[in-house]
């Protein structure tokens, strides 16, 4: 079976869109011409249907400069997938970073894995981590974001027939190849807008992938502990793990 993505819609092209927006919406198109074979049945691409508050959280929170970028590895399900933000928990996207918005549907929804936006019920327990640890270690969006910027390497979100989550690490070669060339493009793109010294794999994929997609540049790149509740390190204190590793790496946590 092919699955490709909900394509987004069409850009307005009298306005000037914000320098993270214009690389959002590129990757968007190109990756929307990609095509995925069982397992994978489902593809979401919330960088199109969830359009309004991905945008939103470009523009409010990604000017730069920036210290440091924080590196997914693509949507949650109960996460970005519902909200259009990295990590985004439903209650810390809208109280936290003040971000909300209209969100659609993806163009073929898989009925396990239905897609509600700001109404979903679940939470997303890695953006409960991240987005808490911000919150309660900066205290404001603002201040944590005048030196860091969250973001997600992939875009897209993948599903088997059971509804079962598959990660990009799983593709093939022969869909991945595509894939990462689209996401290492958008990724530099992302760093030549904000500038950061370091960027930060949430996780050893995202570090993988960053170190390959940034070679040669003048920049560091590092990783802290993923916050999945699947990692049973994560699990025994995310949070103190990670501001000893932040730490570690001559970042400087209040």
């Amino acid at each position: 079976m092919r699955s490709g993505p909900a394509r987004a819609p069409a850009a307005n092209l009298g306005a000037v869109p914000h320098p993270l927006v214009s690389i959002s919406r590129d990757l968007s198109r190109e990756v929307g011409r990609l095509h995925f074979r069982e397992p994978v049945t489902h593809v979401y691409d919330p960088l199109a249907y969830a359009r309004v508050p991905h945008e939103a959280y470009l523009e409010r929170w990604g000017t730069g400069p920036k210290e440091v970028v924080f590196l997914g590895m693509n949507p949650g399900p109960f996460g970005m997938a519902q909200t259009g933000v990295p990590f985004g928990d439903v209650s810390l996207v809208r109280d936290f970073l003040g971000v909300t918005g209209k969100v659609g549907r993806p163009e073929r929804e898989h009925p396990a894995r239905p897609v509600t936006g700001f109404d979903c019920p679940r939470g997303e327990v890695s953006g409960q981590r991240l987005w808490g640890f911000a919150r309660d270690t900066f205290g404001t969006p603002e201040r944590f974001f005048s030196r860091f910027f969250v973001a997600n390497y992939c875009p897209l979100v993948f599903m088997e027939a059971s509804g079962k989550n598959f990660t990009p690490d799983k593709l093939p070669k022969g869909e991945q190849g595509p894939l990462f060339e689209a996401c290492d493009r958008a990724l530099g793109r992302l760093v030549d807008a904000l500038g950061p010294g370091m960027v930060i794999g949430v996780g050893a994929f995202a570090e993988k992938r960053a170190t390959v997609a940034l070679a040669g540049r003048s920049l560091r790149v590092g990783t802290i502990l993923h916050p999945s509740p699947a990692s049973p390190l994560a699990n025994r204190g995310w949070a103190g793990l990670v501001r000893q590793k932040l730490e570690a790496l001559g970042i400087k946590i209040p």
